[in-house]
């Protein structure tokens, strides 16, 4: 055999070789078993996919910026303007396709009465979509 005796005649220490025999063994039957299955992993299922179109993906909406100050003045994106003529700009803005969003900031000393009066303006000119901004609050405090 190829492991060495332990009765002491002739050999006192352990055999330091590595038998590689199993390994290459093992390397072998991978080997024949990846030839074999390679052929597989490069098959391809031959379709013929139908076209199909669809509908363009809508616009987004412009945005109009509406502010109001504590003293009730109103500014429409960033200039001074008065109630007569922020319904006649509304109701132009109103006129586009699609249809863009009001974005109301109002300082929070501001009246109410100015707040409502410029919903009903945009509402009456044909604006729908009306979003508060705020800012958030911190959390921890």
């Amino acid at each position: 055999m190829a492991f060495g005796g332990f009765e002491g005649k002739g050999q006192p220490a352990p055999m330091s070789e590595i038998n590689v025999t199993p390994m290459v063994d093992v390397m072998l039957v991978l080997l024949v078993i990846f030839i074999l299955t390679a052929p597989l992993f490069t098959h391809a299922v031959r379709l013929d996919l139908p076209n199909a179109r669809s509908a363009p993906a809508p616009e987004k909406p412009d945005t109009i910026s509406v502010s109001i100050n504590s003293q009730g003045k109103i500014y429409l994106n960033n200039e001074v303007i008065a109630q007569p003529e922020l319904e006649a700009r509304l109701s132009a803005a109103a006129q586009k396709q699609p249809i863009p969003e009001l974005q109301l900031r109002a300082d929070k000393e501001t009246r109410y009465e100015v707040i409502a009066q410029v919903m009903s303006s945009a509402q009456t000119s044909g604006l729908t979509k009306i979003g508060f901004v705020t800012v958030p609050k911190e959390t921890g405090q």
